[in-house]
């Protein structure tokens, strides 16, 4: 694995020094104050070669651009309204920080005001930021996508990362088409990015830049095969725009189907990545209480054989999945905040982006798991077809 030294670095910065300025803004709204991690995470992602990172990094700022992702929160606004509501009801003085993200978790964390309640009420009928994405509508179609796509956040790693918990054997995907999805993914990382990372950063006294990742396969089926075009672009987006963002993949709740597909696609995994995963017995639980205190384990990893049940034995609350859950209540609420500033009414429709074309390196990993699930499949004679897979527009 390749060491990235400061030289490394100190070469790329001033590369980025020389870009025209819309790019230099998208990069500020990137980096969310640490310029330096930024460009750390995307010369990892090279192998430590300057000229291709730079490309890499050149190549992601236009993409942000394009698809208008850094207003996909719209919270810009939201800072100056959170600073004049905050004097005006605590009667409280406050220096404004350069990053409204940052500032906006800093100073609530600060106050122990809950983002929840009248305060956030506040924020989603008084703030004028511009809104450049469709949100999910209406609220049935949103509820269908979440609970179709299992992902939440159930806690932090004693080291202070967030814990993302994903249920990928439940995960269906078939309740709309590929562009919500993917609309929906986006909307995950920005969050992640934007607030989940720097409240844990002022959670914890330090930067903190990337994240922990359990996997549930409970429920893995050679009908996942229908999935894979899906997963495939998702994986992309996330290959060429927010690379390096997972410290560590936990396997929990392994079924035979995962364990021979990992014995095909192990090697075809770069070093790097190949070493940030590990496939944990069972739950995972007593292995993942080494790294996260019981309250943050994942509902899944609580108990043996609880698997991803959409509604767990302790209620919503427990359940990171569930649109009850404090993560999916407030993500929803910084959606939501999109559409109230429209003047016109907003109609259904997904956002969408450009899918990429995946590297080599994922488009062989994706035909090594296909041509295993039909190895699979023809072992208990059935028959599922990638190619029959439709991909829908709205």
């Amino acid at each position: 694995m390749v060491i990235i030294t400061e030289d490394m670095v100190e070469q790329l910065q001033t590369l980025m020094e020389q870009i025209d300025e819309p790019l230099k803004i998208s990069f500020k709204n990137m980096h969310q104050g640490f310029p330096k991690e930024t460009l750390v995470r995307f010369l990892k992602a090279r192998e430590g070669n300057v000229s291709k990172a730079h490309k890499m990094l050149l190549d992601c700022l236009n993409w942000r651009i394009q698809n208008e992702i850094d207003n996909i929160l719209a919270l810009e606004n939201l800072a100056t309204n959170l600073v004049a509501y905050i004097r005006a009801q605590l009667n409280v003085s406050i220096k404004f920080m350069f990053v409204p993200q940052v500032f906006i978790v800093r100073v609530l964390g600060t106050l122990n005001v809950n983002l929840t309640g009248s305060l956030m009420m506040y924020f989603i009928t008084n703030f004028n930021g511009s809104s450049m994405q469709k949100p999910i509508i209406p609220t049935e179609l949103y509820r269908a996508v979440r609970d179709s796509q299992l992902v939440g956040v159930s806690g932090y790693s004693k080291e202070g990362l967030p814990v993302v918990a994903v249920g990928v054997g439940l995960s269906t995907y078939d309740k709309a088409s590929i562009h919500y999805y993917v609309q929906s993914h986006i909307q995950m990382n920005e969050y992640r990015d934007r607030v989940i990372l720097p409240f844990a950063s002022m959670k914890f006294g330090r930067h903190i830049g990337t994240c922990v990742k359990v996997l549930d396969m409970t429920g893995l089926k050679l009908s996942a095969l229908n999935q894979i075009k899906l997963l495939t672009v998702i994986s992309t987006i996330d290959d060429l725009n927010y690379p390096e963002k997972t410290d560590t993949y936990y396997i929990v709740n392994a079924p035979y189907i995962f364990s021979a597909c990992w014995k095909v696609v192990r090697p075809l995994l770069q070093e790097r990545t190949r070493k940030k995963v590990q496939v944990l017995p069972g739950c995972g639980r007593d292995e993942l209480l080494k790294i996260m205190d019981y309250e943050s384990l994942p509902h899944f990893c609580k108990r043996e054989g609880s698997g991803s049940s959409r509604h767990s034995r302790n209620g919503t609350m427990d359940n990171c999945f569930s649109l009850d859950h404090p993560f999916h209540e407030q993500l929803y609420i910084y959606v939501k905040q999109r559409a109230v500033v429209r003047e016109a009414p907003i109609k259904q429709g997904s956002f969408h982006v450009d899918f990429p074309e995946p590297n080599p390196e994922d488009a062989k990993i994706a035909e090594t798991i296909e041509s295993e699930f039909h190895r699979l499949g023809d072992q208990n004679g059935m028959s599922n077809s990638l190619h029959d897979l439709n991909i829908n527009g709205d």
